[in-house]
């Protein structure tokens, strides 16, 4: 999303609400076209999302796990110049996010990020689409994000800036739990609209969404125990949300990042927000494929 445009993300979010407006319109879109989901991460939504969307354009996906592949021992850059011999557009959902580069620069075929230890666009994409249909223009709209700087974190931030919006994001006061340096940098350019601070209760001041996420995400979890003090101030209750939305990318952990009376009060939006990563990523699939 870094190299998106504004308009690049509307169009998409256009595309994605026709799309969920009348699907028949658009059922046999990618006939004939196959989509190969590569996990190295485990998924519900991710999958699901994907591999149904691309059934109700027409076309076919297939999964590859790493485990059930030659992934984790042969070179990457030659498995991926296989697949391409395969398929017409490669989704992967991974570790690092080197390995994602590593894909796109192996294929001539679009290679979507799916989630890596970096970014998570296609998320970020499913979040903007929730809060337009909520809320309407997503311009002047203030976004707060409490808790772990991670690749959510990250992808929003760039997201919820290119379109316009505010965005407070409050983390703990440590260097390993600040969103990556290069969104910071691009995020400096948006002066009062962006701000990083370490106070969960000032940074929901007049928000129209709150969002958390995990506080230990996949690979991270023997880690648990070192960041749950850190963390457990930057809990999203009933009195921080006020009268905002809530939204969380799932899975979530209840009585951690989040307060069961929060994730099931009438303000909550986590499964609109789930089921529209299926309208976005039929409509990037479309668009990558299409033009």
């Amino acid at each position: 999303m870094l190299e998106w445009t504004p308009e690049q993300i509307l169009g998409i979010l256009d595309l994605a609400a026709r799309m969920k407006k009348v699907p028949g319109n658009f059922k046999n879109a990618l006939l004939g076209k196959t989509l190969l989901m590569v996990f190295e991460k485990a998924s519900t939504r991710t999958r699901l999302s994907f591999e149904v969307g691309m059934t109700q354009l027409g076309g076919h996906a297939i999964f590859l796990g790493r485990g059930q592949s030659h992934l984790a021992k042969a070179d990457l850059a030659d498995e991926a110049k296989c697949m391409e011999r395969y398929v017409d557009l490669i989704m992967a959902r991974v570790y690092d996010h080197s390995t994602i580069q590593t894909f796109s620069a192996s294929v001539n075929i679009p290679v979507i990020n799916a989630l890596c230890d970096r970014f998570h666009p296609c998320q970020i994409l499913a979040d903007l689409l929730t809060i337009q249909e909520k809320l309407g223009e997503l311009s002047g709209r203030k976004l707060a994000y409490l808790g772990d700087g991670n690749n959510v974190c990250n992808s929003l931030i760039v997201g919820c800036l290119k379109m316009g919006m505010r965005v407070s994001v409050a983390v703990p006061d440590h260097r390993d739990y600040r969103p990556d340096s290069e969104v910071l940098v691009f995020a400096r350019d948006f002066g009062d609209r962006f701000e990083l601070i370490y106070d969960a209760d000032r940074a929901v001041q007049d928000a129209d969404v709150v969002y958390t996420d995990t506080w230990v995400s996949m690979g991270d979890e023997a880690e648990k125990a070192t960041r749950l003090p850190f963390f457990l101030p930057f809990q999203v209750t009933k009195e921080r949300l006020g009268r905002a939305i809530f939204m969380h990318c799932l899975p979530a952990y209840r009585g951690l990042e989040v307060t069961d009376e929060v994730i099931d009060c009438e303000q909550s939006v986590v499964f609109d927000e789930a089921e529209n990563r299926l309208h976005v990523q039929k409509a990037v699939m479309h668009r990558l494929l299409l033009g």
